[in-house]
């Protein structure tokens, strides 16, 4: 029988790619990671890894044993948590993935509380906006906003995602407020980088679509920088409702209703195939009370649009 924990091991040294990582990830002396995987390789009478002085690599037997060993240790883990999953207490690991600025603003506070509520269900959340492989990454879980591309995913519609376009009120004083689409070609604009449209704005009128291409003045890879840049007044913004709902409250931002922003984008929760875990279900279920419907950050922002059309 081959020993579990020099599995674990050789799968560890693969995936930090050297001994000492591995050891610090898992918890024991590197010397003892080394061993694990020797006894592995001899009990298995073939070499996993290539080791050099800049640290070591999977054989080709080393990467189709990872794989297949991945998937006995993710089997086992679900074994375990079924048996000792007792009333509503979850145990084991939530590994999600989580784009950053909405993960930070409005999961994290999430994960907290299941954290806290469930003592022996350990968090592991990673906050990138760039989409990750959720089987090669091993992830249970991941949050994505936008529209999704066809995949294996299962996948769970939690609340549409809005968009409005908003000001400082500094700026509207230096620059004036514009009125109407047309009005946007005379002012600066913040824009977001990366985004599956480019640089331009699109809002529906009626069946057709109007592209707006605005001149910026400020570009960021992410919402956060962008919001913060137009609240500086640096410009007008295009950005979702979650971003810009805690500044058009607080004053610092003001909507401008001239157009409704083209596109179904929306918040989903995504998970590889298969029967769902006891914690998956918990944390998509959590996502779906919280979110779901119309989402407390489009009340400000979208009602006052439309209760003041000129502001």
């Amino acid at each position: 029988m081959l020993d579990l924990d020099a599995i674990r091991a050789f799968v560890e040294v693969v995936e930090t790619g050297g001994f000492s990582r591995a050891a610090g990830r898992i918890g024991v002396s590197t010397s003892l990671v080394s061993r694990r995987v020797s006894s592995l390789e001899a009990e298995l009478g073939a070499r996993l890894l290539v080791r050099t002085t800049r640290g070591v690599s999977p054989t080709e037997a080393g990467l189709e044993f990872k794989l297949r060993a991945e998937r006995i240790l993710a089997d086992l883990e679900d074994a375990r948590e079924a048996v000792v999953q007792t009333g509503e207490s979850l145990v084991g690991t939530l590994r999600v993935a989580l784009p950053l600025s909405f993960g930070l603003r409005h999961v994290q506070p999430l994960l907290t509380e299941l954290a806290l509520e469930h003592p022996r269900l350990k968090i592991e959340a990673s906050y990138a906006d760039a989409v990750v492989d959720l089987v090669a990454d091993r992830f249970d879980a991941a949050v994505r906003l936008g529209v999704l591309a066809d995949s294996s995913l299962v996948a769970r519609r939690i609340a549409p995602i809005h968009a409005a376009l908003a000001a400082s009120p500094d700026y509207l004083a230096r620059r004036g407020r514009p009125t109407a689409l047309a009005d946007l070609a005379d002012h600066d604009a913040v824009l977001q980088t990366g985004m599956r449209q480019g640089e331009a704005w699109r809002f529906e009128d009626g069946k057709r679509t109007i592209t707006v291409r605005p001149e910026p003045r400020f570009r960021a890879d992410n919402g956060q920088a962008v919001l913060q840049a137009a609240i500086a007044g640096l410009g007008i913004a295009l950005l979702p409702t979650f971003l810009l709902s805690d500044a058009i409250e607080a004053g610092t931002l003001e909507p401008l209703h001239l157009g409704q922003p083209a596109g179904d984008a929306a918040l989903y929760v995504v998970r590889p195939p298969g029967p769902a875990s006891a914690k998956v279900r918990v944390f998509i279920d959590r996502m779906a009370e919280r979110f779901g419907g119309e989402p407390s950050w489009d009340a400000c922002a979208l009602q006052r649009s439309r209760m003041n059309p000129a502001s």
